[in-house]
């Protein structure tokens, strides 16, 4: 029980360094943005599925709760952000290199990531555009919620006053997250992967959902092991981006967006990942 809260406390402070240098962005942008920045920011929307896609890749989630946090605030779009979600590695590359694993294999599996998650953030901008927002109006309200009275704090301590509720609120989730796999046990979820069949894919997609490490630790074993094919992990690790996913419930006051995000991500995970099989 101490160590899931000793890894939960580990997770979040992990995590906040990207959270403070988001919310550090969002201050600024509401003290300095004006309309000609503005219209800068939507052109460079243009091509934010493929910026995401690749800064996805990072070997680390930070990111895509950074991401989570932008498009709450309407500064990314749904493509960039599904991009982001879909190409992040987690702790996948990590392990992988750790166990030295085959490099050309690895670099495959990245890259394939990459390139669903540009493909697909790309599709989704063209044919769901989010409503035209206005990033000041987003932020000034972002602030309103939270009461942070930022333009009496300045910018650097307001940033830090975000960060730290935010962090408190991953804590908690995170710490609930750990006791809940502890019970139920990392080995039981991973027999649930064992057994081929179609129902392979739906299960290896829902556990790489859980906004925790420990999805993309149990799928990458498995796959290393053996015991699981590479449609079942990309099945897994196309859904598994960390705590973005959860920051985005948190941020994000459109819940029907949000489960639509999150039904499109899951089901390409299924389908990307029982393709797979079939090809290879």
């Amino acid at each position: 029980m101490l160590d899931c809260l000793l890894d939960a406390l580990i997770d979040t402070l992990k995590l906040m360094p990207y959270l403070l240098v988001t919310f550090l962005i969002l201050e600024f942008l509401e003290h300095k943005l004006n309309r000609k920045n503005e219209k800068y920011l939507r052109k460079g929307n243009k091509f934010g599925p493929l910026i995401g896609g690749l800064l996805g890749a990072l070997p680390q989630c930070g990111f895509s709760t950074m991401a989570s946090n932008l498009f709450s605030n309407g500064i990314i779009t749904t493509g960039t952000l599904i991009a982001i979600f879909l190409s992040t590695s987690d702790e996948m590359l990590p392990i992988m290199i750790s166990e030295k694993a085959n490099a050309f294999e690895l670099l495959c599996i990245v890259g394939f990531k990459v390139i669903i998650g540009i493909i697909v953030g790309f599709i989704i901008d063209f044919i769901y555009k989010k409503k035209k927002t206005d990033p000041h109006k987003e932020i000034v309200e972002h602030c309103k919620h939270d009461d942070c009275h930022c333009k009496d704090k300045g910018i650097i301590k307001s940033s830090i006053i975000h960060t730290l509720k935010i962090s408190f609120f991953i804590l908690l989730v995170n710490a609930l997250l750990n006791i809940i796999i502890f019970f139920i046990g990392e080995d039981n979820l991973g027999t649930l992967l064992w057994n081929k069949n179609i129902f392979t894919y739906f299960i290896a997609s829902l556990i790489g959902l859980i906004p925790n490490c420990a999805s993309s630790v149990i799928i990458t074993e498995l796959y290393l092991e053996g015991m699981i094919s590479l449609g079942t992990l990309l099945a897994g690790l196309l859904t598994g981006s960390g705590l973005g996913i959860l920051f985005l419930f948190k941020e994000n006051k459109n819940k029907k967006e949000n489960i639509c995000i999150l039904a499109t991500i899951y089901f390409i995970g299924v389908i990307v990942g029982f393709v797979i099989d079939l090809i290879v």
